[in-house]
């Protein structure tokens, strides 16, 4: 499995890119302030927390029986997506509290969730075995290692099944960062092509509007110092 430090790296650098660029864009316009910035830390504290949520046994174990067992808390897997509940719980009632905001709060506990799924994710990867769907299907499983397989000897339709599934997978993962940070103010907007060419195709008969109005009073000036000459 790979160091805590990487889980958090990952989910901090990766998955929460896009709220990390739509947060430098409006720093460098001068637009934030003190409490945003703290808004910011909260927000990767709690990222970065919660990426390392299923690996949290490894605290006590060590501490009751030096030894760096993090598997299993109690009966639960922590590797297993119910477990994933106590992420979203425990963020949300945080987001309670601290944005007094229902909306809010819902999005900061499927940002905290996305962030304990990234940790699987990783896990998956890197050595597979996670019981998922636990208490459903108590048996580990891994499906990244379906990902790159030779296609003599398989079963063709399996196999590319769990390919997509293990790319669902990490949509999902994505789509509920990109989801929570867009509610939390960290979101971004697609701008049309279209847009820009309409403005600049609007703005061009108005300044010819313009432009023959002033010809018009042009002439009817030079008429009226024609006629008071005559």
């Amino acid at each position: 499995m790979p160091y805590p430090v990487v889980h958090m790296m990952f989910f901090v650098l990766c998955i929460s890119l896009p709220g990390l660029f739509s947060f430098a864009q409006t720093a460098l316009g001068g637009e934030v302030y003190r409490r945003d910035w703290w808004n910011l830390l909260l927000l990767l504290s709690i990222g970065g927390f919660f990426s390392l949520l299923p690996d949290i046994p490894a605290v006590w174990n060590f501490v009751l029986h030096g030894n760096l067992d993090h598997g299993m808390a109690g009966p639960v897997p922590t590797h297993s997506i119910v477990f994933g509940v106590v992420a979203f719980c425990s963020a949300f009632v945080l987001g309670l509290i601290g944005y007094r905001h229902r909306d809010k709060a819902l999005a900061l506990g499927m940002y905290a969730e996305a962030a304990f799924l990234s940790h699987l994710l990783l896990d998956d990867i890197a050595e597979g075995g996670l019981s998922y769907l636990y208490p459903f299907h108590t048996e580990t499983m891994s499906l990244f290692s379906y990902v790159n397989v030779k296609y003599s000897g398989i079963d063709f339709q399996e196999y590319n099944t769990a390919g997509m599934v293990s790319v669902f997978f990490i949509f999902c993962v994505l789509l509920m960062a990109l989801m929570a940070l867009n509610n939390l103010g960290f979101g971004f907007r697609y701008e049309p092509l279209g847009s820009k060419a309409e403005t600049a195709c609007n703005q061009i008969p108005f300044a010819s509007q313009h432009t023959i109005r002033d010809i018009r009073e042009i002439q009817v000036v030079n008429a009226d110092i024609a006629e008071d000459e005559y």
